[in-house]
């Protein structure tokens, strides 16, 4: 029986094993250090937040495992032995396979401030990460401030988190506006002010320059390049994350920031693979990154790889751009492409519209010569998947997304509705007179 090894037990590595038992009778063995059993690692702020306890972040029973003829390894791996087939784990024993799934997700990252390996300063990535915020950070008595330094989803989560205990926060971001490197400047701009309504001392172009430690090895404050002193308990480093292959090194896999992989996910060691926030494609897929550190992505890597173990050699294709988050109050999608002021290519213009009132806005990307619809991003408003993915396979231009806009909107009933207000601003900004359609719901289910 082929013994199938997956190092890692995030979505990525999990989907892996799932569908590889779907599909064989394969042996499979999972190895984590982390944590014992698989858990929902976008659901962690809740548990901090007490809206979940932590086994509510586990999307499967215990028995679910044995049941499916799972091996789970709590374990930490040193080194791969790829001529002999074989990990080295750190308890000194040994464990080998017939084909190994690297899948070791992503670490915080440091850029050697002095102080960053302090007490009191952490990321907020893993398991761990969370546990050591419930010791350092447990009320506003402990803590009496923390300092969050790197603006990016993770940043604001964590602030949110701190700020749900009454902990006052100051953010620090390097940037001249909150993730303008990837949102257009109306959107930046109001999530700017959407964290001062939330009480949190956001300091933009403002760079972390030292933790300053007590007598005992704590960090007691920060110095900013304004040469600003704050103090503070707790130092979220949220500046992004890299790829977890420290043990990797010197195992001839070969390496870029991560773990180099083809189109089939494989490395340049035969029957050795990677996948999720681990793996780097050789080139990026379309306007995609070499590294997407994406929770679906990493789910579709694994069901593409099982497929190849399978006898099925599938390549990971991962179709059009999507995701989603929440910035504190207020929800964002985005489908396609939809790029800031920094990296907007030539034939790109935006069309942007803000509620006067609500925390409510959209930016749709547009092609200036064709009218093709690129992308849109949402703030407020819920949009259906489905149909924006079919308008991009489609080539749809900006005068039918907008006139079909009704058909998008997945927001719940009794919902207010903005349509009209977005279509009419549409209409003077392009001296247009598109009327907006009433909802189909035979286009919404159409297959065509």
């Amino acid at each position: 029986m082929e013994n199938i090894v997956i190092i890692g037990n995030g979505i990525a590595g999990v989907t892996a094993a799932r569908h590889i038992r779907k599909l064989s009778d394969k042996k499979i063995t999972i190895i984590s250090a982390e944590s014992e059993y698989f858990f929902s690692r976008t659901a962690l702020m809740y548990v901090y937040m007490g809206h979940m306890k932590f086994e509510h972040t586990q999307p499967y029973e215990n028995w679910f495992w044995k049941k499916n003829r799972i091996e789970l390894l709590n374990a930490f791996v040193e080194t791969v032995d790829h001529e002999n087939k074989s990990l080295k784990l750190k308890s000194g024993t040994s464990v080998s396979y017939d084909k190994l799934i690297i899948a070791t997700g992503s670490k915080p990252n440091k850029f050697g401030w002095p102080g960053q390996d302090l007490k009191g300063v952490q990321g907020l990535y893993s398991k761990q990460d969370l546990e050591q915020l419930e010791k350092n950070a447990p009320n506003k008595e402990v803590c009496k401030r923390a300092v969050i330094v790197g603006g990016g989803l993770i940043g604001i989560e964590m602030a949110e988190m701190l700020r749900s205990r009454k902990i006052p926060v100051t953010f620090l971001v390097r940037e001249n506006s909150f993730w303008n490197g990837v949102l257009p400047k109306g959107e930046s701009q109001l999530i700017n002010e959407h964290i001062l309504d939330h009480h949190i001392d956001l300091r933009l172009e403002t760079n972390l320059e030292e933790i300053i430690s007590d007598e005992n090895g704590h960090a007691k404050a920060i110095r900013t390049d304004k040469g600003d002193i704050i103090e503070c308990s707790v130092v979220g480093l949220t500046a992004g994350v890299s790829p977890n292959i420290d043990f990797l090194k010197d195992s001839g896999i070969e390496l870029g920031r991560g773990v180099k992989v083809n189109r089939l996910l494989e490395t340049n060691i035969k029957d050795i693979y990677a996948i999720g926030d681990c793996a780097e494609q050789h080139e990026g897929i379309g306007n995609r990154r070499p590294i997407e550190a994406v929770w679906y992505t990493g789910r579709m890597m694994g069901e593409t790889l099982a497929q190849t173990l399978c006898g099925n050699p599938t390549e990971y294709k991962p179709g059009h751009w999507f995701n989603s988050a929440k910035f504190l109050d207020i929800e964002y999608q985005t489908y396609g492409w939809v790029f800031s002021e920094r990296s907007k290519q030539d034939h790109e213009e935006h069309f942007h519209w803000r509620h006067a009132k609500e925390n409510i806005c959209l930016t749709i990307a547009i092609h200036k010569d064709t009218r093709k619809f690129l992308g849109i991003n949402t703030f407020g408003i819920r949009m259906r998947h489905e149909i924006f993915d079919r308008w991009l396979t489609e080539n749809k231009n900006i005068e039918f997304v907008i006139e079909h806009l009704k058909d998008a909107n997945f927001d719940p009933e009794f919902f207010k509705a903005y349509e009209q207000e977005i279509v009419s601003q549409f209409n003077s900004t392009y001296n247009t007179n598109i009327s907006v359609k009433k909802k189909s719901w035979k286009r919404i289910f159409s297959k065509a």
